[in-house]
């Protein structure tokens, strides 16, 4: 039996998420510019994961998969700096949501089947990707990139009535789940 949805917000801000949210799929656009971003390669994953471009495939075949699911669920952690060259705050609070969407990842497990992780940084289960030599080792934990999918994360939370920006001195990380109700 599947979780209320509401419940399903609450649980995410109890496990230490900011902010969530409900997400509509039809509210999901991948653009071809937003792709384009991840070639210039500042994150250093792309072409080099499966949960990265051009790995997880065509924006066309990113936008097809997300069609099958039946809603999602959006979620932030946002941190205060103390100015806007705090790296050392944002790089905690990244890895603070890396691991909180780990965790609700495995809690949204135990309710639904068929679900689509699309968070803020490309995967980082694997100390080494087995990118292209060989298939993903955890296929069901991966965990890609909005932007990989060419989601503009800040679209994506307007068009689902979600901030973006939290204000001057702050830093807000983003991801969003896709649930099949019925796989």
């Amino acid at each position: 039996m599947a979780f209320e949805r509401e419940t399903l917000v609450e649980d995410a801000v109890k496990l230490g998420f900011s902010h969530a949210g409900l997400a509509k799929i039809e509210t999901l656009k991948p653009m071809e510019e937003v792709r384009n971003m991840c070639a210039v390669d500042k994150c250093h994953a792309y072409d080099r994961t499966w949960t990265c471009p051009p790995g997880c495939g065509t924006v066309e075949e990113c936008a097809e998969r997300m069609k099958k699911y039946d809603w999602g669920i959006l979620v932030q952690t946002t941190a205060e700096l103390e100015d806007s060259f705090d790296f050392e705050t944002m790089q905690q609070r990244q890895e603070d949501h890396s691991n909180y969407c780990k965790e609700f990842l495995k809690e949204l497990h135990g309710v639904y089947e068929d679900i689509l992780p699309l968070c803020s940084a490309s995967c980082d289960l694997c100390k080494e990707c087995t990118y292209p030599d060989a298939p993903c080792r955890f296929p069901d934990k991966a965990l890609s990139a909005m932007e990989g999918y060419g989601l503009l994360v800040s679209q994506v939370c307007q068009d689902n009535d979600l901030k973006y920006y939290y204000g001057p001195n702050t830093v807000t990380y983003t991801a969003l789940f896709l649930i099949k109700e019925h796989a």
